[in-house]
């Protein structure tokens, strides 16, 4: 606390010598990452919040931190209350506290990399509300304060086989390129660094937990690329790799080739929701006209390929091994109470750890016992380490990457007997889980449109949650992508190939926290006759058994009883090959019909 209120105060110098009012400091690097480098945690440097979401505005007399329901709980243990006061964004967006909290004539800086252009112009139609003004600086206040900043990241960057990408980076530049010259921009600027890993079929290191090289491109409507990276990162093979159509750059360029494509008769495309307010004021000053639209290689990206597809099931499959293994370990040991979270986040590491194609985890795992559950991405410390105890929930949520797919998964484990209460819970949980596996939906459903089905049965007794249902996952990328999820917020159809996560939950701050999430690819269902639309569904790919000690098997109706025998059976199939001993004997209990 005595870090935090002296960073805040020596920011409130940097204000006073910058003649500004406030400041922004979001959870954000220059490529709009959502998880960023340890370079850019700024936030974590000035509050102590080491969330993935969230967004502070201070001012010389009051601080703000906003978050999302995942993380509102842990924020308040860990963010002093006396030095800000922090809101849920479902209830108070930081445009909406400007518009209250800011005077006439205040003057707000911001880093104008740290920002997307639709960021900044919804913050200048808040301060406008309240006639303030908004300031881009030069230089970070942040980074001015903060003596030790680690240096960026600059891992080696290394190509992405065709073998588990399904098609090469020439093939997609093409197809890029003809939806460019279809719908009229000469180019598009690629600012997320996994557009530009899927367009090249390249993989890196420089993101925590995701296999990503952070770098901007510039694609032409003739399928030629810049490529805007460190050369550092350069690895051997990667010129034969990419082919004479791609041309690597020090990014020191980008300013003088974004002012060369103002020059260009035809529009640019550029995303003004994914990229910095930097980029897209460059092209405006320059006189580019602008296409602002979706970034070309988010759809084509989150539409899987059968050969990726293929990959992810293969990984979950292993995936799923490496989690039984565990769950038998767990089963044996958790029963003398002395087996601790990080013990048991460890254990699960060493289990992924043998695995064929495995690169590592897919983000930090949340190992929460009892009430540390509650917190929705909880992280195990040495100061909050807990341990497994009889007649508790053991929320675990853990995935891998793979070289063929990214997995996520999450079970909670009754430890010992659960009470009436909390097999209530989870069986509405389970309900809910199951509705929306099932369900079939016409071309066009949005992720908006289902999450309802996963909330249903909480809903009857008067319960919620306060996440998303679902969202995207990459192939050997992000463990979050977009544009598909399902949400109150999910706009977009669902189509063929998307892998969306199915994860419903309760959480009972204090006493514990249930969620129970499989990953599930959109197929199309072609088997209905008489039908009058093109019809979607979801299959599950995720391979790990339900805890049936936690179900109260009177609440399911017998269409939920036969998904879940259905359920265990596939698991049963898919991944007992790859077991033995313990482990296999395990398995066979656990996806025992009900």
């Amino acid at each position: 606390m005595s870090d935090t209120a002296a960073r805040l105060s020596a920011l409130r110098a940097e204000l006073e010598k910058a003649d500004l009012n406030g400041f922004f400091v979001p959870m954000a690097d220059e490529y709009q990452s959502e998880y960023v480098p340890d370079s850019a945690q700024r936030i974590e440097f000035l509050s102590g919040f080491t969330g993935s979401a969230g967004f502070i505005i201070a001012l010389k007399d009051k601080a703000a931190f906003f978050t999302d329901g995942r993380y509102t709980l842990q924020a308040s243990q860990q963010i002093p209350a006396d030095l800000f006061t922090i809101f849920d964004m479902a209830t108070k967006t930081p445009s909406a506290w400007l518009a209250k909290n800011v005077k006439p004539g205040t003057k707000l800086g911001f880093d104008p990399w740290l920002h997307t252009d639709d960021g900044i112009a919804r913050l200048k139609k808040a301060a406008a509300k309240a006639k303030a003004e908004l300031v881009p600086v030069e230089r970070n206040l942040i980074d001015a304060i903060w003596h030790k900043r680690p240096a960026p990241p600059a891992a080696p960057i290394y190509a992405h086989d065709v073998t588990y990408a399904g098609k090469s980076s020439a093939d997609k530049r093409k197809e890029i390129a003809a939806d460019l010259k279809k719908d009229g921009p000469a180019a598009a600027v690629i600012t997320d660094p996994a557009s530009v890993a899927w367009l090249l079929n390249v993989r890196g290191g420089d993101v925590p937990n995701t296999p990503l090289p952070l770098s901007f491109a510039i694609i032409k409507d003739d399928g030629k690329v810049k490529w805007f990276v460190d050369p550092r990162k350069l690895t051997s093979g990667l010129t034969k790799h990419l082919g004479k159509e791609v041309e690597a750059c020090d990014p020191g360029l980008l300013p003088d080739a974004l002012d060369r494509l103002a020059e260009e008769p035809k529009p640019i495309r550029v995303d003004p929701a994914e990229a910095a307010y930097w980029i897209v004021e460059r092209l405006r000053t320059a006189g580019a006209k602008l296409d602002l639209g979706e970034d070309p290689c988010v759809l084509p990206k989150a539409c899987k390929n059968s050969v990726e597809i293929e990959g992810m099931k293969a990984a979950h499959r292993r995936d799923g091994a490496a989690l039984v293994t565990f769950f038998a370990w767990l089963e044996r040991n958790a029963v003398s109470g002395e087996l601790t979270e990080m013990a048991a986040e460890e254990k699960l590491a060493e289990c992924r750890a043998g695995n064929k194609h495995y690169r590592g985890p897919s983000f930090h795992t949340i190992s929460g016992a009892g009430p540390n559950g509650a917190v929705v991405h909880y992280r195990a410390t040495p100061a909050t380490n807990r341990k497994l105890t009889k007649g508790e929930f053991y929320l675990l949520d853990s995935g891998g990457q793979y070289m063929d797919g990214t997995t996520d998964v999450t079970r909670t484990i009754a430890i010992g007997k659960p009470s009436p209460e909390m097999r209530d819970r989870f069986t509405r949980v389970l309900k809910g889980h199951i509705a929306l596996a099932s369900v079939r939906f016409p071309d066009g459903t949005t992720g908006s449109e289902l999450d309802a089905l996963a909330r249903q049965y909480l809903w009857a007794a008067g319960l919620d949650y306060n996440h998303g249902t679902g969202h995207g996952v990459g192939s050997y990328l992000g463990v979050h992508e977009g544009p598909q999820g399902i949400s109150r917020r999910s706009k977009v159809p669902l189509k063929p190939g998307m892998v969306v996560s199915n994860e419903p939950g309760y959480y009972k701050p204090g006493a514990y926290g249930i969620r129970i999430e499989n990953l599930q690819v959109v197929n199309e269902i072609v088997e209905l006759s008489g039908g009058e639309r093109k019809m979607y569904g979801f299959e599950t790919i995720t391979m790990a058994p339900i805890d049936r000690a936690a179900i109260d098997i009177g609440m399911l109706s017998n269409d939920e009883r036969a998904w879940l025998n259905a359920y265990h059976a596939r698991v049963r199939e898919n991944v007992r090959p790859m077991l033995e001993g313990e482990a296999a004997h395990w398995l066979d209990q656990a996806t025992m019909p009900v």
